[in-house]
């Protein structure tokens, strides 16, 4: 199976400026702590480089097909369709040929499923590369030669998570790129109701 393109989760650092915003915009559930500080850190810990907030994706990173109002406008009427869940973390996996390590779903997969096929299309369509397959992940865009290495140390790791697995799904975030690839919280939906909070203007460069 073939990885769905990563959507950095939050911002790093400095908050981009307007001009930066390119038309490239997802969809997350950020997962909240303690589990969120645990994986923050072993993704640092796997890619030093790594500044993202813990999520799972979806909607993954598109050019959207009208403004972002339009798309934000879906979002919040989709919203109100769902409501609240749990999802609960597997085991640590691979995606051959892509070398990307993450953490499958074991439960709960199938509310996210029935979500992005429903917000995938109108102002929110895009025509997906690959096969939608919720995750989330550890490490991408690494050396091949440490795939197993960082395999083994992410799930010694896991393993020592005291914590449970499982979290409530309650909110979902718009999202929008920069050229830096720091990623802008636009807008954030309740699920289960018509409750939304704009946090950021929706314009791109």
């Amino acid at each position: 199976m073939t990885v769905v393109p990563e959507t950095p989760g939050g911002c790093g650092g400095s908050a981009p400026s307007l001009a930066d915003r390119i038309d490239s915009y997802a969809l997350v559930a950020y997962i909240p702590e303690p589990l969120a500080g645990f994986l923050n850190r072993l993704r640092r810990e796997l890619v030093p480089s790594c500044y993202l907030q813990a999520h799972v994706t979806v909607l993954p990173p598109r050019k959207l097909p009208a403004s972002a109002e339009t798309g934000w406008r879906q979002v919040r009427d989709a919203a109100a369709i769902f409501d609240p869940f749990h999802l609960e973390l597997g085991d640590i996996e691979v995606f051959p040929g892509t070398n990307v390590i993450y953490i499958g779903i074991r439960k709960g997969e199938s509310r996210l499923v029935q979500m992005h096929q429903l917000m995938n299309r109108a102002g929110l369509w895009f025509p997906e590369p690959y096969e939608y397959h919720p995750h989330v992940t550890l490490a991408q865009e690494i050396d091949p030669e440490r795939v197993d290495e960082m395999c083994r140390l992410a799930r010694l790791r896991w393993r020592e998570f005291s914590y449970g697995r499982r979290f409530p799904v309650e909110t979902i975030t718009f999202v929008q790129n920069t050229r830096q690839n720091i990623w802008v919280d636009l807008g954030e939906c309740r699920l289960g109701s018509h409750s939304a909070e704009l946090l950021e203007p929706m314009l791109a460069s």
